[in-house]
């Protein structure tokens, strides 16, 4: 179940970010001013196929494939990165995200599959 972590660092210049994480999802939402939902991104199938759902009000979506920068057992780390992945099992994302936040703020939750069942 999605958990919020506390505190977050804000990025100076984007809108104020909360960060919510399970063992399978990780999920950030963006909010305005007056706390509207101004983006989110949805990060799931950790453990899989790792992918991210990016939502801005502006832009509207992408879907895309997290590289998570494994090459090689002994080299470093490389930086994760996005890239694009076309699209996707929206019933499916829609489910296991209900599940995982069962219990998030009814507004996010309520929120977040509206702008999937839209994709």
């Amino acid at each position: 179940m999605l958990a919020e972590l506390k505190p977050i660092t804000q990025v100076t210049g984007e809108p104020k970010r909360r960060f919510f994480i399970d063992e399978d999802s990780d999920l950030y939402v963006w909010f305005d001013e007056a706390d509207a939902i101004v983006g989110f991104q949805l990060s799931y199938d950790q453990k899989g196929n790792y992918r991210a759902l990016t939502w801005w009000q502006h832009k509207g979506f992408c879907h895309d494939r997290i590289d998570d920068g494994e090459v090689h057992p002994l080299q470093p780390k490389a930086t994760p990165i996005l890239i694009p992945d076309g699209t996707f099992n929206k019933r499916a994302v829609a489910a296991t995200f209900t599940e995982a936040s069962r219990g998030l703020e009814q507004r996010i939750t309520k929120f977040v599959l509206e702008k999937v069942s839209q994709c």
